[in-house]
């Protein structure tokens, strides 16, 4: 249908007419959806031009071209199609014979489906489309394996999805493009890990996998910005399972977390809270030179949830080791603290509190 109308009318990275045409500071024209997403994606370059964009990226709404792609369309377009069909849609994903192309467009149209319509979500999985849709996860074409994950996370927004999926073999395809993934599939199998991880069976189940964690902490070391997020939520969602947390650690999770802390991804600080709570986590942190200044900087620079968690972390170390009670005492954790206890955050002021009791204890035992 969109070949009917002027390529003016077409956005750039969709090729689809625009329905809400908004002018980036680079002087070019967008749809709202499409560049919005550009944006999420962590860029801050003009798809076209490639220079930068201003900080925050202002989207300019281009009425003119709104007025023109709507009257056009009153006159042009025909009568609007009616849904389409999942069944054919399934089918066309699942037969061999399909062209790329009509995969590609069965997937982008199930993803959309299957995010607002819980019905459809049940008939994908009961209908055995899955496994194609894994199959393309494993595709060559890029596009192919974004859009076949990008389903399975819409899949995963109900809890039964999430054990089917699993037992579907969804997470060997996930670890693999964690590892080898191409374009935005690595952020994106992260999220969908994060998702089904929600369900407390699978947290064992996909920690135990081999190389599930090791590909996570590998995409927090060496990721762009979104990729390092994903995979920060997605440890941490997986170390709320205690087994889990071992394994972090002896991947070697701790170091490229506070490394990752240090670099402004506060996310990282929650994971470094988790592992605190096992002793292997506790020794390797004790043993970073720097840790604490670090901790410190978070609780006086930081969001609340990273103040949060980064109070819990001193708290754990602190209750387990007396030399490092003792440099948090110099270093004015215990007034940070006090001053902590005026916060707007309930979590942040119970924290601060038994962290100011753990200090008084260790401080009171010394000057005895």
């Amino acid at each position: 249908m969109a070949t009917q109308f002027p390529d003016d009318f077409k956005c750039p990275i969709s090729l689809e007419i625009m329905s809400d045409p908004v002018i980036l500071s680079s002087g070019h024209t967008f749809d709202r959806s499409s560049i919005q997403r550009w944006l999420d994606a962590g860029h801050r370059t003009c798809p076209i031009t490639k220079l930068p964009l201003s900080d925050p990226p202002s989207l300019i709404p281009n009425h003119a071209l709104r007025s023109l792609i709507s009257n056009y369309t009153l006159v042009s377009l025909p009568k609007p199609q009616t849904q389409p069909n999942p069944n054919s849609l399934i089918q066309t994903l699942v037969s061999v014979s399909s062209p790329l192309v009509c995969k590609l467009n069965s997937l982008d149209q199930l993803g959309r489906l299957c995010k607002r319509d819980f019905v459809t979500r049940r008939r994908l999985t009961e209908s055995g489309a899955v496994s194609a849709v894994l199959d393309c996860v494993n595709a060559d074409d890029t596009s192919l394996q974004e859009k076949a994950l990008h389903l399975l996370l819409n899949l995963s927004l109900d809890d039964d999805n999430k054990v089917g999926l699993v037992a579907e073999g969804v997470v060997g395809k996930l670890v693999a493009s964690v590892h080898t993934g191409s374009g935005d599939s690595r952020a994106v199998a992260a999220t969908v890990l994060t998702s089904l991880a929600v369900v407390e069976v699978n947290k064992a189940t996909i920690g135990a996998y081999r190389n599930a964690i090791s590909g996570l902490i590998g995409l927090l070391r060496a990721g762009n910005a979104r990729e390092r997020k994903e995979a920060a939520t997605a440890l941490f969602t997986l170390c709320s399972f205690a087994d889990n947390r071992v394994r972090a650690v002896e991947n070697w999770a701790v170091q490229i977390l506070i490394q990752n802390v240090s670099s402004g991804l506060e996310r990282a600080v929650e994971v470094l809270g988790l592992l605190a709570k096992c002793v292997e986590g506790r020794e390797q942190m004790l043993n970073y030179d720097g840790f604490l200044e670090i901790l410190i900087f978070i609780l006086k620079n930081g969001s609340s949830r990273g103040v949060q968690y980064g109070l819990l972390t001193i708290n754990l170390l602190c209750s387990y080791s007396e030399r490092m009670c003792l440099e948090a005492l110099k270093e004015g954790v215990f007034e940070i603290c006090l001053g902590l206890m005026e916060d707007d955050n309930e979590k942040v002021r119970r924290n601060a509190k038994n962290l100011i009791q753990v200090l008084r204890g260790k401080n009171r035992r010394n000057v005895v």
